[in-house]
């Protein structure tokens, strides 16, 4: 779902077809920035147009719908980037002559202007995991862990002790291949990979409720939530706003370190004000603004458990719990052995 690419190749395609005005005359341009160029976020970015035809009125600058400037001559203009999201960002300048207007875009990718924080952690304790459950998604909640274990023909939603005993145990239809899943009052949110719908579950009897189709996201990877909306994941680099009532898709956000996006977002956590992502086929959680869709640090965990001392049938490391009260968080991975707390170190 490469929607910058999809922008980038509109745009290109609209800035070749001709270049005269309606009117006959010389058609206006962006001079800058090129399209597709790469912005960096609290750095000024620079507009310049070639307003094509001599003599306008005036000249709205505008960065995706957002009015961002107004000028009556079409010299450079600098808008300040902080705060705006990652990934593409739509340029428009419209320029008025008379009652009559004529727009012009361009675009740029917008990244974070520096790489992310490393951040170191130390393992506080190690508990048991259930090696059959091939983990989607973990959550922590009221003392207990509330696991999504994915696989065709062998899903199942869980809830587990700390100590790591199966509490309760829901096997699902052979054709769902479980994913994510978060807690949101009294019930349990949980995707599927590529049966294109959620469900809805009672968390107390673990019966499902009910169930919602996805739209735009096709596939179901992660799942998390703040006081306001879920967070949804789906293997690329985009995050998906859900409302937190409907489960219908109200948004989304391109996630961005400073080298480029950031694909095969996976098991997701909300965390202090931060959204925490697995990166499906590394050792690496990413931390992701959630304003912005910039990725502001990084947990290198390639030394916790080394794929060649992992128990054997243990796949990647997938799944992160966070426990609010305590600030305990805990991490596992797909069939492994053990689930760690760590903490971080900053």
């Amino acid at each position: 779902m490469k929607r910058s690419a999809i922008t980038v190749s509109l745009l290109s395609l609209g800035l070749l077809l001709g270049c005269r005005s309606e009117d006959g005359g010389e058609a206006a341009r962006f001079i800058t920035p090129e399209i597709g160029s790469n912005a960096y976020s609290g750095e000024p970015l620079s507009m310049k147009i070639d307003p094509g035809t001599p003599g306008f009125d005036s000249v709205v600058y505008y960065v995706d719908s957002t009015r961002v400037v107004s000028k009556t001559d079409s010299a450079v203009v600098s808008v300040d980037t902080k705060g705006m999201r990652m990934g593409s960002r739509l340029l428009t300048a419209k320029i008025y002559r008379g009652g009559s207007a004529e727009e012009v875009t361009s675009n740029v990718v917008l990244k974070p202007a520096s790489g992310p924080e490393n951040i170191g952690y130390e393992v506080v304790r190690v508990y048991p995991h259930d090696t059959s459950s091939y983990t989607q998604g973990l959550e922590f909640h009221e003392g207990i862990f509330y696991e999504s274990d994915g696989e065709n023909g062998g899903s199942s939603i869980r809830k587990v002790a700390v100590s790591g005993k199966v509490l309760e145990k829901v096997d699902q239809e052979r054709e769902i291949f479980a994913e994510g899943l978060t807690v949101i009052g009294d019930k349990v949110i949980q995707l599927t990979w590529q049966n294109r719908f959620g469900l809805v579950w009672d968390k107390n009897r673990l019966k499902v409720l009910g169930q919602f189709p996805y739209q735009s996201s096709i596939e179901g990877w992660g799942l998390t939530h703040d006081d306001q909306r879920l967070y949804k994941s789906d293997g690329s680099n985009m995050i998906y706003f859900l409302n937190r009532d409907t489960y219908r898709e109200e948004g989304f956000l391109e996630v961005y370190s400073h080298a480029g996006p950031v694909e095969q977002l996976n098991e997701l956590e909300f965390i202090d004000g931060k959204i925490y992502a697995n990166v499906y086929l590394t050792d690496k959680i990413v931390i992701i603004d959630p304003q912005t869709g910039a990725v502001t640090g990084e947990i290198d965990l390639s030394g916790l458990y080394p794929a060649d001392e992992r128990n054997p049938g243990a796949d990647v490391l997938n799944g992160i719990a966070y426990d609010a009260g305590s600030k305990a968080l805990y991490v596992t991975g797909k069939k492994w052995d053990k689930l760690f707390h760590i903490r971080l170190k900053r």
